[in-house]
Parts: structure tokens; C-alpha cells; sequence
């Protein structure tokens, strides 16, 4: 709840507005900002996109993309928060996707791997994975909080 209320902070000092793109964490994110009385001055809105049609008519994630490199990918994560910043009046955005188990995984994408996207309005996109072990609950909490920091770090002025 503090890394909530200290993202909350962070944006309002920078005037910015927050939008959500979900999938593996299934509105946790928003959720956690929202849990907190006086977040509608920064929270803008969230999108949970958990299939892939909803990641494609939501956000606009070209169906190929996934076709291409899977729903759990660096490219689908950046979509995702391209396409949350684009559809909202927000000036960051964070995207989640991922494999929060039990089943799902692979050799090459196991269970546990998250990729993120966070899109700022004027910069370039960025991305990054982490894996994350535990069960469902632990992962999904896991990435919740990634999340999170990721923002944090950024509303605070940092890379």
C-alpha cells in the first residue's frame, strides 16, 4: 500500500495521470492505486486485456505482433502500453503480460516470466522481463509491485 501512495505522490507532483494496460495481473495494478482514497485525481483508467482480441480492439495491439512474437513478449508489452497511453487522457502508462502459472509455461517463456511496457507521452517506449517464482498469487502480487516501481522510478525522475 506505501509503494501505491508513493506512486500516487510521485505523478501528482508531476502532474501526470496514469493509465493501466493488464493482462497476467488482471486489474491488480489499478486496483492497488484505486484501494487508495483520492487516487481519481491521477488514476485516468485501466484496461484489462487478458486475451489477445481484447489486447488487439482495446489497444490496438496489430494481432500480427502477437502472431509474431506471442502475447508474453518485450514487443506485445509495448504495444500494450502504447496503446493504453494513445486511448487515455494519461501522461505514463504500464503494461503487464505475462505467465502467471500453474500451467502455460515453456522452455523458452516458463512460468513466472512477466514483461512490462511503460509508455510516457514524448518519450521512447520502454521495456523489461523478470521472472518471478511462487505461485499464481505470488507472481501476479510480484509483478503488481513491479509495476509499480517501475512507475515510481520514472514519476520521480529517474532513467
Amino acid at each position: 500500500m506505501s509503494l501505491a501512495r508513493d506512486v500516487l505522490d510521485a505523478l501528482r507532483r508531476r502532474g501526470w495521470r496514469i493509465a493501466t494496460a493488464e493482462s497476467c495481473t488482471g486489474g491488480m495494478i489499478a486496483a492497488a492505486l484505486t484501494d487508495i482514497a483520492g487516487s481519481s485525481d491521477v488514476v485516468d483508467r485501466g484496461f484489462v486485456t487478458y486475451s489477445n482480441n481484447a489486447k488487439s480492439e482495446l489497444l490496438g495491439v496489430d494481432p500480427a505482433l502477437i502472431a509474431a512474437h506471442g502475447a508474453v513478449s518485450r514487443e506485445v508489452a509495448e504495444a500494450m502500453a502504447a496503446g493504453a497511453l494513445s486511448r487515455s487522457d494519461a501522461e505514463i502508462a504500464v503494461a503487464v503480460t505475462g505467465i502467471a502459472g500453474p500451467g502455460g509455461g515453456s522452455a523458452a517463456k516458463p512460468v513466472g516470466l512477466v514483461w512490462f511496457g511503460l509508455a510516457v507521452k514524448g518519450e521512447a517506449l520502454r521495456s523489461e522481463h523478470q521472472i518471478f517464482s511462487g505461485d499464481r498469487a505470488a507472481i501476479r502480487a510480484a509483478a503488481t509491485r513491479h509495476a509499480l516501481a517501475l512507475v515510481l522510478e520514472k514519476a520521480s525522475g529517474a532513467r
